[in-house]
């Protein structure tokens, strides 16, 4: 049987991925003062998108999480939260149509500041740094300075996740995400993309919908859902001072949350079961999520899904595919039959951008816009075979009109990266090629569901 779970029972566990703050005085200090702060989103929310969630294990729903790979002070524009909101928003709508399933919509917005690294220190010109671990840690210059971790960045990323938040809320529930006027963006999208002519039968089909819709008295006027989204929030939970700052116990459940975030999830290099961030994120009620690579073994994810979700509710586990587009065939079904065979009720998800990062000629990090389509693809492909549930999709995009990823439509090249390189980690999707993998995802669903039905009326 797993020991009592407190808040802070991780610091007795090994802790990976933690920078090494220099006055324990001082990170402690922050810590009281961040438990004092108001929670930034609410137990009765986490709740919410547990129940979604659980609509999409069951195949009844669909999971899109998408957002910045790690949120940067300097970026930190209003328009920009708006612009990526709005991507999101757009891409719901074909996705939904596509599916023919509600989507549940989840951002890696308010909260993704911290970043694992793949060595501790960075060196240039014969000088030995601390790595860039995100800006509630440390600052991107190369100097001693700046790279020097500051607990005083995790206040100033609390702020900044509120005033996201408020936005979000904002933005969500003000009439900005009216379906009506989501469709004109896409249909604009259509008009100005240069592969539109390939989108447009689907576009026209969700106008038609709509205006049916419009026939039968479902408009914003008279159904409120109509003109609000219902929207959540989530980062990697991988800064754990921070998090169990945010930590508060429920005041009608008695359960605890971590208060930071809706939804938290595990990264592939902080998974390890005898880990302080497994051991953290068992003990708290939020949704949570757990990256899964290529060297994820079937034993260790069930022994993980045991501590994670050891009362097998749905919606309370999303297990995130990050397997390469070469591998996913081959690594993920094994996987599958596993949780599957041993009736584990979780999400699939499948992030198709951490299994496909190369450097380009130039020296700058990017991802390849097909590569990505093709995990997406071999990600459903495994899930159709295995008579599984694919469950939804996590990219890492942005609104902004960025040169990070190569390929789609606009043909972004390796020569054409330099122009607007904007990441202050890793390679995101623009706006445009983030709506464009939309629509090539809602046409393998609509394809996927449409012979299902056919199967369904042979079998009949």
């Amino acid at each position: 049987m797993p020991s009592p779970w407190t808040p802070a029972a991780w610091r007795a566990k090994p802790a990976l991925q933690m920078p090494d703050y220099p006055n324990a005085a001082a990170l402690a200090a922050v810590e009281q003062r961040l438990a004092a702060f108001p929670p930034l989103v609410f137990a009765g929310e986490a709740r919410d998108l547990t129940a979604q969630l659980a609509r999409a294990a069951e195949g009844k729903a669909f999971l899109l999480q998408g957002g910045d790979c790690a949120e940067s002070f300097a970026e930190f524009k209003a328009d920009n939260i708006r612009d990526t909101f709005k991507v999101l928003l757009q891409m719901t709508v074909v996705l939904m149509y596509g599916a023919g399933l509600p989507v549940v919509k989840v951002g890696r917005l308010a909260g993704q500041f911290a970043k694992p690294r793949s060595a501790n220190t960075e060196e240039q010109g014969g000088i030995s740094l601390p790595a860039y671990r995100g800006d509630i840690i440390n600052k991107m210059e190369f100097t001693p300075e700046a790279r020097r971790p500051d607990p005083e960045r995790m206040v100033e990323a609390y702020f900044r996740a509120a005033s996201t938040l408020n936005l979000l809320r904002a933005f969500a529930l003000g009439g900005y995400a009216d379906l009506h006027k989501v469709h004109k963006w896409n249909l604009d999208f259509v008009k100005d993309s240069p592969a539109g002519a390939r989108y447009e039968a689907l576009a026209a089909n969700i106008d038609s919908a709509l205006i049916f819709m419009e026939a039968c008295g479902i408009t914003a006027e008279s159904v409120p859902q109509v003109k609000e989204a219902s929207f959540f929030t989530s980062h990697e939970a991988l800064l754990l001072p921070y998090e169990q700052a945010l930590t508060r116990r429920d005041s009608l459940t008695g359960d605890w949350y971590d208060c930071s975030a809706h939804m938290l999830w595990i990264g592939d290099r902080t998974r390890q079961p005898d880990g302080a961030h497994v051991e953290f994120l068992r003990g708290v009620h939020n949704p949570l999520g757990l990256k899964c690579g290529p060297t994820t073994k079937t034993d260790e994810l069930l022994r993980l899904i045991d501590i994670l979700n050891p009362g097998n509710v749905p919606g309370r586990l999303t297990l995130i595919a990050r397997m390469g587009a070469d591998q996913v065939e081959k690594t993920l079904p094994p996987l599958v039959r596993a949780v599957k065979r041993e009736g584990r009720k979780v999400v699939w998800s499948c992030d198709p951008m951490h299994g496909n990062t190369i450097k380009a000629a130039n020296g700058f990090k990017t991802r390849a816009f097909d590569r990505i389509l093709k995990e997406v693809r071999g990600f459903f492909g495994v899930h159709h075979g295995e008579g599984t549930h694919a469950g939804g999709v996590h990219f890492e995009m942005t609104g902004q009109d960025v040169t990070e990823c190569v390929g789609g439509a606009r043909e972004i090249r390796e020569s054409d990266l330099s122009d607007r390189y904007h990441t202050h980690c890793d390679p995101r999707l623009n706006g445009s090629q983030a709506l464009e993998l939309a629509f090539l995802i809602a046409e393998q669903l609509k394809a996927e569901r449409t012979a299902r039905g056919f199967e369904v009326k042979a079998a009949e």
